[in-house]
This record gives C-alpha cells, structure tokens and sequence, in this order.
C-alpha cells in the first residue's frame, strides 16, 4: 500500500499538531482514569462502564494514530512558495460562477484542512480539483451532483 501524502499550509500543519498534542497529553489520560475508575466497580465481564471505557480508548489511539500518520507524510506549503500565476494548493481563488451570476471566493487547501463554510475547499473536491493549475482569465466547468457549473478564475492571491 502507498502512503499517501497530504499537502497542507503551514498553519493547518501546526493546528494537527497541536490536536495531536491534546490528544496524547490531556485525553489519554482522562481515558485511563476512566478506565482506572470502571475497573474498580468489579466484575469486568458485566461492567457497561469499562467496556465503553475501552471503546472509547481504542477510538482515541486510532485517532491519534491517524493523525501521527498524516504529520509524517504533511507535505508543507507555504504562503512564500505559493504562485500567484496558477493555482495551487493554499491560493485564494476569486471565481465568476456563471450559474449563479456571482462572484464566490476560495481557498484550495488540503483534503484535511477543508472547511466549506469558512470558504476553504479541499484540493481533491470537484471545484478545488477544476481550479489546480489554472490562471486568471480561464474558463472552466465542473461537474457535481447537481450538474455542470461554469467558472472564470478573475484573482489569484495568497
């Protein structure tokens, strides 16, 4: 199996850090006073409290694995690397949504950092993935679930 590698801006890098920090410092061991406090109720065999404790710790090493997995294979891009000629992961993006005669604004960012209603689009999304590459004044159209939409890049900025 490949590892596949993610490409994220530098503060979202360093936002995995931080909740993979919490993680290993503060919830692990909440989870195991948990589990410290259900074994002392007894018989184990019968004990509701230890086995959604032990769920519960299996779910948070999972997790952080995860994210250890991604912060080993983050591939960092930052704002000083960033082109304003095409766009790239960590553009902002000011697009003509010729469907809704508007003007929209994105930034592409990794598939970890996306955040729709803060205007943040994964680079693996149909819009994020249309946008790669592209430069100001293209035309381009994007198929999703609701149909085909037609955009013009009118900014590339950082």
């Amino acid at each position: 199996m490949a590892i596949k590698q993610t490409t994220m801006s530098r503060e979202g890098f360093t936002r995995l850090q931080e909740e993979l920090e919490n993680l290993v410092t503060i919830r692990r061991k909440e989870v195991a006073e948990k589990l410290k406090e259900a074994r002392s109720y007894g018989d184990l065999s019968e004990n509701a409290e230890y086995d959604e404790a032990k769920n519960e710790q299996g779910m948070l090493e999972a997790q952080i694995a995860d994210l250890e997995m991604i912060i080993a294979n983050a591939v960092i891009v930052d704002d000083d690397s960033l082109s304003l000629d095409e766009v790239g992961i960590g553009s902002l993006v000011k697009l003509k949504d010729f469907d809704l005669d508007e003007i929209v604004e994105y930034q592409i960012v990794g598939s970890t950092e996306a955040d729709p209603d803060a205007g943040k689009i994964s680079d693996e999304s149909p819009i994020g993935k249309a946008c790669l590459k592209k430069r100001v004044g293209d035309v381009f159209e994007v198929d999703v679930p609701v149909g085909t939409l037609k955009f013009e890049i009118l900014d590339i900025s950082r």
